[in-house]
């Protein structure tokens, strides 16, 4: 094997390493990367010098990660010290049929619904709540963002078809990237997402029930490549409707987490979005009050009563005969609403780092309990 054909091995070794963002496979087990050619840089001098042009081929033209792709195959490249190189990427997309190719054997490894399958290593939360308002959206932003702050492969689901937030609260303004016909999910903040609220006319009513309803949280699941992640969230609807019902059907292995506020109105309701458990296959997994309190000089306010959250706890344990405890309880805060509805959760910095304060102490220790078990 000559020099170049040996720099051309080692370097499309190297290119194994470089994962593909959005699909989670090697560029290379992709067929991503089309050619490596390696061409001494002046064939007349004895030089450790090589001009080496790297062809890749991108799933779809105009991809929106190809910067952070190419960076990375650039970073592979670079990494080799064997020789003195002068690296060319050439960006092109794939051919119809081989990106048809390509698909069609993602689609074969799954052929259903991939949180199903015995042994799938997924901890799936559905975050729930008996009404509106009481931030449960939030808490999923929030919970998402902490998981992939603390190095979990992280997916979420805007599930509230109805009223979608997550978007919004992620700061998302694109399209999930079609590949013929398996949707890729969007990336922010660490945090694969996908919503109803990401498609064209999303702003209009939607009045689905029923199947169509079940349908669509099928095509979430189903048609949207989701790779392997270590955590899935879930942001369900308010109350104990189809899509709540929808879920326990797919997603028998999920486990309920029960927002409330602390006023009675609100957790008398919680405590029914707890006990469909009564009815389906799923577990209920503990309980978060959100907005406990308001800190002012050093003292905390209760703006909204008091309990709320330990009476659902105590409820549901008593209901569903095993422990279901009160996880954490979130004070009010204005900042919360402030930088979710500017785009980027509360618990992150603005580099995307965890908060190491109050807000990114509290939902860490409410993921790591999530996940102890």
């Amino acid at each position: 094997m000559s020099d170049a054909r040996q720099i051309e091995a080692e370097i499309y070794e190297r290119l194994s390493k470089v994962i593909d963002p959005e699909l989670g496979r090697s560029v290379t087990d992709l067929g991503m990367i089309a050619a490596i050619e390696a061409t001494p840089a002046d064939a007349n001098v004895d030089t450790d010098a090589y001009d080496v042009t790297v062809h890749v081929e991108l799933t779809v033209p105009g991809c929106p990660l190809s910067e952070t792709i190419t960076n990375q195959i650039n970073g592979a490249v670079s990494s080799y010290t064997g020789a003195q190189l002068n690296t060319h990427i050439e960006v092109g997309s794939m051919s119809r049929d081989k990106l048809a190719d390509l698909v069609a054997d993602l689609k074969a490894e799954r052929k259903q619904n991939p949180f199903s399958k015995p042994g799938v290593k997924t901890r799936i939360f559905a975050i729930t709540s008996g009404k509106g308002g009481v931030g449960k959206s939030s808490v999923t932003a929030n919970l998402a963002a902490t998981f992939a702050a603390l190095g979990y492969d992280t997916a979420a689901i805007d599930a509230d078809i109805y009223g979608f937030s997550l978007p919004r609260l992620f700061g998302v303004h694109t399209q999930p990237t079609n590949l013929n016909g398996m949707l890729m999910p969007v990336t922010a903040w660490g945090v694969k997402l996908i919503s109803i609220g990401m498609f064209a006319g999303a702003d209009r009513a939607i009045l689905w029930r029923g199947p169509r309803l079940q349908r669509s949280l099928e095509q979430f699941l189903s048609d949207v490549w989701w790779g392997e992640p270590d955590v899935l969230l879930l942001d369900l609807a308010p109350g104990t409707g189809d899509m709540a019902i929808s879920v326990a059907q797919a997603l028998p292995n999920a486990e309920l987490v029960v927002v409330t506020t602390p006023q009675p109105s609100a957790s008398d309701i919680a405590v029914r979005s707890g006990l469909v458990a009564l009815q389906v296959p799923m577990k209920v997994r503990g309980v978060v009050e959100n907005m406990s309190y308001y800190e002012h000089k050093g003292e905390k306010l209760e703006i909204f009563g008091a309990g709320g959250g330990q009476r659902v706890a105590e409820q549901l344990t008593a209901a569903l005969g095993y422990d279901v405890p009160l996880m954490a309880q979130l004070p009010l805060e204005p900042e919360v609403r402030e930088t979710g509805e500017a785009g980027r959760p509360a618990v992150l910095t603005s580099e995307g780092a965890l908060r190491t304060d109050g807000i990114g102490q509290t939902f860490r220790g409410l993921a790591e309990r999530l996940m102890a078990l």
